[in-house]
């Protein structure tokens, strides 16, 4: 059944909440123990820039949404992202893990994606933007949201998530939606989009930048602890949550993605032949190329705000 847009919508606004909402002083902190602490706060920066991709995404799908009720339901997931990366900032500095006005410095991979996603989102197409965006929602956000909730014990912890899963749930419905909109196009308007979209150097430079971004993240799970079964899960959700609507499968892009997905979750794949040297080769990109961090950058903050 197809989801109404302006009910969705209405739901969301009904949903929001706040920093201020959560007690960040309440018992529980105590429970990181100071061996776990810095792999959780590698873990915790992460997850927070990922935050931040999703939210440039949303910005860039904004400008592209086909109606103004979902431009609007796709400004309120930016903001949406935003306030999930503060809430982790607001975990971290809950558990000593920031010094003063201390912010996560993102990974190179994650530095990659910003870039690209600075450059190049505005101009990519809907069904492209609209493909990739629910990968990283289900398989990165799922997969790293699930093992919080099973390793950390802060109850804090336990309800700023429960707050951001309920978030993504929604997001994640929109997203589907969409594709499934997408797909319902003439299939010579998706070849159209699709083909035009190899051809562009940005679809070009993001399939390099994905990569070793999905493959760094399936290495710091397994660091963490975390079977990599577990994203594999994750991602093969992609694959079935797409199957159940009628036209998602005639979008290329998304046929494309999970084909990508079935390769990663094989650990014997010659894929990762591919991927894993592009990780080592990523940890050894020049610094001095990177360009600055973007200046929403100065929108993140651990602060609670009404």
């Amino acid at each position: 059944m197809a989801i109404d847009m302006d009910a969705m919508l209405a739901k969301i606004k009904d949903r929001q909440w706040a920093l201020a909402d959560i007690d960040w002083d309440a018992p529980g902190a105590e429970t990181i123990s100071d061996e776990f602490r810095p792999k959780l706060k590698a873990f915790m920066a992460d997850l927070c820039w990922i935050e931040n991709v999703g939210a440039r995404g949303f910005a860039a799908l904004a400008k592209k949404a086909p109606t103004p009720t979902l431009a609007e339901i796709y400004r309120y997931f930016h903001a949406e992202e935003q306030r999930h990366a503060n809430a982790e900032l607001a975990l971290m500095k809950r558990w000593g893990m920031l010094e003063g006005g201390e912010m996560p410095e993102p990974n190179v991979n994650i530095r990659l994606a910003i870039e690209w996603l600075d450059k190049y989102s505005d101009d990519m197409s809907l069904s492209v933007l609209g493909t990739v965006i629910p990968m990283l929602e289900v398989a990165l956000d799922g997969a790293l949201l699930k093992f919080l909730l099973d390793e950390v014990d802060d109850p804090v912890c336990h309800q700023v998530f429960e707050k951001i899963n309920n978030d993504e749930s929604r997001h994640i419905a929109v997203d589907f939606e969409v594709l499934n909109m997408i797909g319902h196009a003439k299939a010579r308007k998706l070849a159209v989009d699709f083909v035009g979209g190899l051809a562009t150097p940005g679809l070009i430079i993001g399939m390099i930048m994905y990569v070793p971004l999905l493959n760094r993240m399936r290495n710091n799970i397994v660091d963490m602890g975390l079977e990599p079964e577990r994203l594999y899960k994750a991602m093969m959700r992609f694959k079935e949550l797409g199957g159940r609507a009628e036209y998602t499968w005639r979008v290329p892009t998304y046929q494309m993605l999970k084909l990508h997905a079935r390769m990663v979750v094989k650990p014997d794949n010659p894929y990762h032949w591919i991927a894993n040297p592009m990780v080592w080769a990523s940890d050894r990109y020049p610094r001095r190329l990177l360009k600055p961090i973007p200046s929403w950058f100065k929108e993140l903050t651990h602060e609670p705000a009404a």
